[in-house]
């Protein structure tokens, strides 16, 4: 989606993580896959951290594949 776009699920997402702990989740975006952006300079770290919301949260890894993309 463009940056223009409201995107409530995003939004819902970004809340939810935050509750969960993930205070340096800065925005989320959901369209066709989920945009996350984090708050930390550690690329590693930062993939970790994606890798383990993907398994709690973004995921039903039973049946469900995902990639991470780091930029």
């Amino acid at each position: 989606m463009k940056k223009d776009v409201l995107d409530p699920q995003g939004k819902v997402v970004s809340q939810t993580l935050k509750n969960m702990g993930y205070g340096n989740v800065v925005n989320v975006r959901q369209g066709k896959y989920f945009e996350i952006e984090l708050n930390e300079s550690d690329r590693n770290k930062a993939k970790k951290i994606i890798e383990e919301i993907c398994k709690k949260l973004l995921s039903n890894i039973v049946i469900e594949d995902y990639t991470i993309n780091c930029k």
